[in-house]
């Protein structure tokens, strides 16, 4: 099978991942919260902070890190805007996460 073949099907399987409802509410999330840019902007940082804290932190500090992250940002988790996009990013992250495991089973690619 050609290459070009490999990434025809991968824009067609994109196109059906953007069809589904997981997908659909992440993007419907995600301009509502663009709709205040600088509430969007402080998520980000949030999202960025997370982010640093579960890749750069020892194990044995990461779960007392993590507790005072939550107690920091517990209030603004508080705002529905916030929270509804953090719920369904996390989702469509699952979903990714989930066709990844599936794809590399399928191809038996350790």
């Amino acid at each position: 099978m050609p290459d070009i073949q490999i990434e025809e099907e991968t824009k067609k399987f994109a196109a059906c991942i953007q069809q589904t409802d997981t997908y659909q509410e992440y993007r419907r999330q995600r301009e509502r919260l663009k709709k205040q840019p600088e509430l969007y902007e402080k998520v980000n940082e949030y999202r960025q902070k997370n982010f640093d804290l579960q890749n750069e932190t020892a194990s044995e500090e990461l779960f007392d890190r993590i507790e005072a992250f939550e107690r920091e940002y517990a209030k603004f988790r508080e705002n529905p805007l916030v929270e509804d996009f953090l719920r369904a990013e996390l989702s469509f992250c699952r979903m990714m996460q989930d066709i990844n495991v599936l794809l590399t089973a399928e191809i038996d690619f350790e």
